[in-house]
């Protein structure tokens, strides 16, 4: 695997997000694509009302870009582009319905689901066209076992869970542009070490592409990336797991947005079933928030935390 392809594709990405940042905020401003936001959150983020939000077309677009020029078209090409812009493409839709009827809710739940159902079976279907492996590896051990055709029911619910967790996490400055990069470090490095090229490529591609964003992302944010950039996000890094047969590992290097999405379960489950809140608010990083944490005093520390994360998921497969 040949670094300085990586390092390009990384680099032509950030270069693109940079540049085509200051071309497409203004275009979002003129446009009034402004975020809503909810009345029920923290009160530090109604001064956010009217942020230029659907960010991410710039992060899809960069990305795109990119591994267009530093792949092959090979069916992981394929594989990976359907799952973050096919993901990416119901979060612009959603995005959309949220700004052009002015409602913080877009899709219905029903219509998300259907919508990531069919990029989903259609991931599967390409899988299934290359003889993809069936089997899944227990991180830190050469224990395996194979699921047969359970698998692909296995992918569906793979990349659910990673799309919306990461969405989960898209709440405060920063705080996804960042656990993302570095959980797609992870990944890079992964996919370098398996053979996997194409995921490689992809996954740098998507960092430069997440950290070029963070420019304008950074608190104070000057635009959001909405669900048009979490959904992508979360659907390309499930793919890259999928392709690089890391599937349960993903659970550790994306710690982070595990964490965001036990939170939410807990908390409705806990008050369901108590009439209780565990959390002031969920996701937790907006309990944090409510608990006093300046938003950067957040992010920093959920990097941290994201960090050590991408790390501990690197020592498990250096251990195989």
């Amino acid at each position: 695997m040949d670094m300085k392809v990586i390092l390009m594709a990384m680099g032509v990405s950030f270069l693109l997000a940079v540049i085509i940042g200051p071309l497409f905020i203004p275009l979002l401003r003129r446009l009034k694509f402004g975020q809503e936001i909810r009345d029920d959150g923290p009160q530090s983020h109604l001064k956010k009302k009217g942020t230029p939000t659907m960010g991410g077309i710039i992060i899809m677009t960069a990305l795109t870009l990119s591994f267009l020029k530093f792949s092959d078209k090979t069916t992981d090409f394929w594989i990976l582009l359907v799952a973050s812009l096919g993901f990416g493409l119901i979060g612009f839709l959603d995005d959309y319905i949220k700004i052009a009827f002015k409602r913080s809710l877009g899709l219905t739940a029903r219509q998300k689901l259907v919508g990531q159902l069919f990029f989903s079976i259609l991931m599967c279907v390409l899988l299934y066209s290359i003889h993809h492996s069936t089997a899944i590896t227990v991180p830190g051990t050469h224990w395996s076992f194979d699921l047969g055709w359970f698998y692909y029911v296995f992918v569906v619910i793979i990349l659910f869970a990673t799309s919306n967790s990461v969405n989960f996490t898209d709440g405060v400055d920063g705080l996804l542009s960042g656990t993302s990069a570095l959980a797609f470090g992870a990944f890079t490095l992964i996919a370098m070490n398996v053979s996997e090229p194409e995921s490689a490529v992809f996954s740098a591609a998507m960092i430069g592409a997440v950290l070029g964003f963070l420019v304008f992302n950074a608190h104070p944010a000057k635009v959001f990336m909405g669900d048009t950039g979490s959904l992508g996000i979360g659907g390309g890094l499930a793919a890259v797991a999928i392709l690089t047969k890391t599937e349960l590992l993903l659970i550790v290097i994306g710690g982070v947005f595990v964490l965001e999405m036990l939170s939410v379960i807990l908390q409705v489950g806990s008050f369901k079933l108590r009439k209780k809140r565990i959390f002031k608010m969920s996701p937790i990083h907006h309990h944090f928030e409510l608990s006093g944490w300046s938003e950067w005093r957040v992010v920093t520390t959920f990097w941290l935390v994201g960090l050590l994360f991408a790390a501990l998921g690197l020592f498990l497969h250096r251990g195989l």
